[in-house]
């Protein structure tokens, strides 16, 4: 779409000057501290990336026209058949780095079904020169076969047109080809199609290239890359930097990444200032307005896909990671300004995130299993119900945020007791098994390799009130408990075999796989002044991690059918929540555990807008670091 002087968006650009001589100095460093982060490939894995999408090319005509014989065609209708391969992600839209997967959809004609993807053509994958890792995920929301080619990432999809045969020059444009299939073929050809909307839609695609490469390295470096998680992933970026490049369509990449962060935080905030600029266009960014896009009430920051069927693509956004998206929005502006006056550099920009030094509370949770992969989709079951964890535990009276962290931390140890098995489990590896090598355990009789997979969720607590003595409690028992009660439920969920478990620890016991070398600050040993006002059984800080749990109590993730039966037997309806055990406390409240003060937290405009039925949209930017140690 355009207006009527040509230009792309529904609403004029805010500006159409030429970049100044500045923006164009900035542009150069920009793409240079690019290229000293490694964000570029070399030529040579480009050329083996072209080699592979070759290779799997001819592999999905010799898919089609297998399934075409055993359906009855002949040799020659089943030649005709044809299938093709399109790319879509970072790959389509040219902002792939060095090691980055190439998402690949496979479109086939009418009479290939989709069991046959699995059936056929990921064996006739597993034939392809170079392939390794091929695995399947059928029950997949948009069902994928995973692989390695000649060391090459390749997510596959499929999309069966209601056609007789695919053409070679078959472009997906036309929405009339997505008639008469089924809501899983959609899903699989909107990848492609938006990615083609998005190029057609950007006023130079160069400088939008730049610029999205230069935005998808801030964004994993300050860990708020993930759909999954709540955060915004890889579609989302793509079409919020393609808005800012419609706003601004002769400026260069060093322009449109200043402007990207000023006009952002201003988004999400929300304020007034230039909404009506970026809120329409076909690639629409948009504030939630009850007449004209009555579906889109519980989005908190609706980015809608460009191309039919328009799809929101920020749907897991919960209030907490709004507020942790729209405060990075605020640092990012704040350093661009610096880096424009010359007061501060690009590599300021793409600084490390500070997740495990800013929260003095963590949530862990871990899934655990006997088998890789059974924990690869284990895993990514519960990684993928965390956001309802978090949404549920925005609901708690003290809490002011659930920070979840973007990935999950694979752990294998080789266990030689079911004690040691039932530790691993719960998140507690020993030194010995932390050494031990898969070798050190055959034949020894119980011995067992545990899979787990430990995901963070960091707690900001209100600061305590002014006046107040003695411990508080913040009760999590129920959000955490609805959250394994959840994860249970999916359909392959087998209890001797999968293990969940929930526990909250300070910022000190956080284990050392979850920093980087040299970053962790030494552990010191505190003593807290006593103070017997109040006290109690259960008043000190550091109850819940010192105090000697009863045997019976002990919550067990059962990795292994043994433990599983010991853990079943012992648990008695726990599951894994920190404080919750088969006694409850006297005041009748499971997974009650005490709270020490926080430090102060700053919160600066804090904007309340109202929504109908009572929905709260509050952004509160907070400065500083809250809950720090």
């Amino acid at each position: 779409m355009t207006t009527e002087k040509g230009y792309l968006g529904v609403t004029l650009p805010i500006s159409t000057a030429d970049s100044s001589d500045r923006e164009k100095e900035l542009t150069k460093t920009l793409m240079e501290e690019l290229r000293r982060q490694g964000t570029f490939e070399n030529v040579e894995e480009s050329r083996t990336r072209e080699l592979v999408l070759g290779r799997v090319a001819a592999a999905v005509k010799k898919f089609v026209r297998q399934v075409s014989l055993s359906r009855g065609l002949s040799e020659s209708a089943a030649t005709a058949a044809g299938g093709k391969i399109f790319t879509f992600g970072s790959y389509r839209l040219g902002v792939h780095g060095a090691g980055s997967d190439i998402d690949t959809l496979c479109v086939v004609p009418k009479h290939v079904l989709r069991e046959d993807f699995f059936e056929t053509f990921e064996p006739i994958l597993r034939e392809v020169e170079g392939a390794s890792e091929v695995s399947g995920v059928p029950e997949a929301y948009v069902p994928i076969i995973k692989a390695k080619i000649s060391g090459i990432p390749l997510d596959f999809l499929m999309a069966r047109l209601a056609l007789s045969s695919i053409p070679d020059d078959l472009t997906l444009q036309d929405d009339n080809l997505l008639r008469n299939l089924d809501e899983r073929c959609i899903r699989s050809l909107g990848g492609s199609r938006v990615n083609d909307e998005i190029l057609r839609l950007v006023p130079n695609v160069e400088v939008y290239r730049d610029s999205l490469r230069c935005i998808k390295l801030w964004a994993q470096r300050r860990a708020i890359y993930s759909n999954v998680n709540g955060f915004l992933g890889g579609v989302a970026w793509a079409i919020l930097v393609a808005r800012i490049c419609q706003l601004y369509p002769n400026a260069v990449a060093g322009a449109i990444v200043s402007r990207f962060f000023i006009i952002m935080y201003q988004w999400s905030w929300p304020q007034p200032v230039l909404l009506k600029q970026i809120e329409e266009g076909p690639l629409q960014v948009r504030v939630w307005n009850p007449k004209l896009y009555p579906g889109d009430r519980s989005h908190r920051m609706p980015i809608i896909t460009p191309a039919y069927p328009a799809m929101c693509s920020t749907h897991n956004v919960t209030q907490s990671t709004q507020m942790i998206v729209t405060e990075e929005f605020k640092k990012g502006a704040d350093i661009v300004d610096k880096v424009i006056v010359g007061s501060a550099t690009w590599a300021d920009l793409f600084r490390k995130h500070d997740f495990f030094h800013k929260y003095r509370y963590y949530l862990q949770v871990i899934a655990s299993t006997d088998n890789t992969e059974t924990q690869i989709k284990w895993a990514g079951t519960v990684e993928s119900r965390l956001r309802q964890l978090v949404m549920k535990l925005e609901y708690v009276d003290s809490l002011i945020l659930a920070h979840p962290f973007i990935k999950g931390f694979d752990q294998v140890c080789h266990c030689s007791t079911e004690d040691e098995i039932r530790s691993v489990a719960c998140g507690e590896i020993p030194e010995a098994v932390r050494k031990r090598k898969a070798e050190d355990i055959k034949n020894v009789e119980g011995a067992q390799t545990v899979y787990s997979t430990a995901f963070y969720i960091g707690l900001e607590i209100e600061p305590k009130p002014a006046g107040a003595t003695g411990p508080r409690k913040l009760d999590i028992s129920y959000p955490t408990t609805e959250f394994t009660k959840l994860v249970k439920m999916w359909e392959k969920y087998n209890e001797t075999t999968m293990g969940i478990y929930v526990r909250h620890m300070k910022s000190t016991s956080l284990p050392d796989y979850v920093f980087d070398e040299g970053e962790r600050q030494p552990r010191q040993n505190r003593k807290r002044p006593k103070n017997n006002a109040g006290k109690s059984s259960n008043a000190s800080p550091d109850g819940p991690n010192k105090r000697p749990r009863p045997e019976s109590s002990a919550p067990t993730p059962a990795p292994v059918a043994a433990a599983a039966a010991a853990a079943t037997a012992k648990q008695n309806g726990d599951d894994g929540i920190p404080g919750l055990s088969s006694g409850a406390p006297a005041n009748g409240s499971n997974g009650v555990y005490p709270t020490p003060t926080v430090p102060p937290v700053k919160v600066q405009d804090i904007k309340s807008p109202t929504l109908p039925f009572g929905e709260s949209a509050a952004a509160a930017v907070v400065t500083g670091a809250a809950n720090a140690q």
